[in-house]
Formats: structure tokens, sequence, C-alpha cells
């Protein structure tokens, strides 16, 4: 007996740092990547691959949801993103992402703690592969992910963008 793949829809979502991809299937938020995004496969051909579906134009309720809560990360009136999301992946990579999720607004950590954290201590590259492979960006901050002795380290979407949200958060915090 096959099971029916989810129903996937995608909209373009505007903000500071350029056009966003959004995906959702009825339960959760599954891709948030920027449109601009270079050297890897497209976000679209990987959740397709991943979820079995193609995702569709359109809304619901949960991209609507994403939208207003990314307008208001983007005003500084949101912290802590409460739209549900799918992580896909490794279970390794499913750990990391999910102690994304666990890093404060503001802050960051390096890739060594969060290798540390995840009890793979020498895992710092892994790490870094596995924030390269998150799929829904901001919402799972792997922005907020630097090197050990403070600097950027690599960003996807172009290290401008994440030095624009950790100076979004910097500002808020600092209020």
């Amino acid at each position: 007996m096959k099971i029916a793949a989810p129903e996937i829809l995608m909209t373009t979502l505007d903000s500071p740092v350029g056009g966003l991809l959004a995906c959702a299937t009825g339960q959760a938020v599954c891709l948030l990547a920027f449109e601009d995004e270079s050297g890897r496969r497209g976000p679209t051909e990987d959740l397709t691959a991943v979820l079995g579906a193609e995702p569709r134009p359109g809304q619901n309720r949960l991209l609507a949801r994403l939208g207003d809560e990314l307008a208001d990360y983007f005003k500084g009136r949101l912290r802590k993103f409460t739209v549900p999301v799918e992580l896909h992946g490794t279970p390794f990579q499913v750990e990391v992402w999910r102690r994304l999720q666990s890093i404060p607004y503001g802050r960051t950590v390096s890739y060594e703690q969060i290798a540390a954290a995840v009890q793979r201590p020498n895992a710092q590259r892994a790490v870094g592969a596995a924030n390269g492979r998150n799929r829904v960006a901001i919402v799972v901050p792997c922005h907020r992910v630097v090197n050990k002795n403070g600097r950027l380290g690599g960003y996807a979407a172009g290290l401008w963008r994440k030095q624009f949200l950790l100076d979004l958060e910097a500002r808020v915090t600092s209020r």
C-alpha cells in the first residue's frame, strides 16, 4: 500500500533581505529559502525529492502565519517563531536543527558548541554541513552559528544576509 504524498503549497514572501520562497503542507512549514540562493540544487527540487510531491503555487493558514511572523520578526517584534516546522534529514541533521532552535534570540554559538551539545565534540564540520542543509532559514536560525573566533563563517544565502539578521537581533536585544 502506497502512502499518498502530502500536498505542498508554495508562495513567495518579501523581506528586507530579499525574496523568500516558502512551502508548507497542511501540517507544517517545510521550506523557507532565499529565492536567489546559488551553489546548490534548487530548494523545491530538494523538497520534492524528500517529500515525494512537487510544490504548487498556493496559500494556506501556515504560510499566512509564517508571513505574519516574519513581518513581526523583521520589525523587531518577534523573538521566537511559533509556526510548526517539518525537518527532514538524517537523525544527526535533525538533532542539529533542533539544537539551532534552542539558541536564544540575539545570541550566537559556535559550530564547536553545537557539536558538543549534540554529543559529537569533534563534529564541527558536520555541524557546518547540517547548517548548510537547513531548509527552513531564519525560523531554524542557522544564522546564529559562528566560528569559534566569533567570525561569521559560511551562510548559503550570503554572509551579508547573515550579518543583517545578527545585527537586527542585536539592535532589538539592546533596546
